[in-house]
């Protein structure tokens, strides 16, 4: 029995043994196979969250859209915070898709995008997603173009939904503006809210990654997003006071040439 054992172990039969040649095989991999792999894993888990996370959340919210009118009033108030918050769940998927792909793409140079237009279709697109909310252009976006690329739009729309997911007023109130540094080369988008502001102590805090500097899950990742794609354009992002009341979120993105 002692031999018949000890041929077992020749053979590989222990779990320690395929564990350790496991990692072996995995410490022998050199630094590009680890990173396609990682790469594989990203791709995957990305996936996951656009198609079956994003498609759950979205049933649930469909059916609570049909629970209206079978609710009473308290129930009514129930409701409503699972529809926020499956609206909020589904905004953070966004997030993390778009953080995703700022992963996942290889080494490539900002092109040059109208501001004017990706501007105009995220305040759109967030005015109907959030019709609770009041939001002002401050006269007409420069018809410019910076330097960036298509995720310019996620920028926007992560600063826009913050405005208003993170306000404590009846009815949230956004204000967009933007104008153009032709000495500087510069344009700078302003997006002021009359929520309850951000302490000068926590605003470097906010835009860092996984943080939940606005108190609020999903705060940190999609103004982490913002933060790193601004770099990587060149420009800068940063956080004054709002008067009376609120904060003012300024991204600053050089012109094209």
């Amino acid at each position: 029995m002692g031999d018949d054992a000890n041929a077992a172990a020749g053979d590989g039969g222990s779990p320690e043994a395929t564990d350790g040649a496991d990692r072996e095989r995995v410490d022998e991999a050199s630094p590009e196979e680890r990173l396609k792999r990682q790469r594989d894993d990203l791709r995957l888990l990305n996936q996951v969250m656009r198609h079956d996370i994003r498609n759950d959340l979205q049933l649930v919210g469909a059916y609570a859209e049909l629970l209206n009118d079978h609710v009473d009033e308290e129930g009514e108030a129930y409701l409503d915070v699972i529809k926020r918050n499956t609206q909020s769940a589904v905004s953070l998927t966004t997030t993390v898709r778009d953080l995703a792909e700022v992963m996942l793409r290889e080494e490539t140079e900002p092109s040059r995008v109208s501001l004017d237009r990706i501007l105009s279709q995220q305040v759109e697109e967030v005015r109907s997603a959030y019709s609770e909310a009041v939001f002002t252009v401050e006269g007409s976006f420069p018809d410019e173009e910076v330097v960036a690329d298509e995720m310019l739009s996620s920028v926007f729309r992560n600063l826009l939904r913050n405005a208003v997911q993170h306000n404590d007023e009846t009815p949230p109130k956004v204000t967009v503006s933007a104008t153009v540094d032709e000495a500087d080369g510069v344009v700078e988008v302003r997006v002021a809210d009359n929520g309850p502001g951000i302490p000068e102590n926590q605003r470097a805090d906010v835009f860092g990654k996984g943080e939940k500097g606005l108190d609020s899950p999903g705060a940190g990742i999609g103004l982490y997003l913002v933060r790193s794609l601004v770099e990587i354009y060149g420009g800068d992002v940063w956080i004054e006071d709002n008067e009376p009341t609120g904060a003012v979120f300024a991204v600053r993105l050089p012109l094209a040439a």
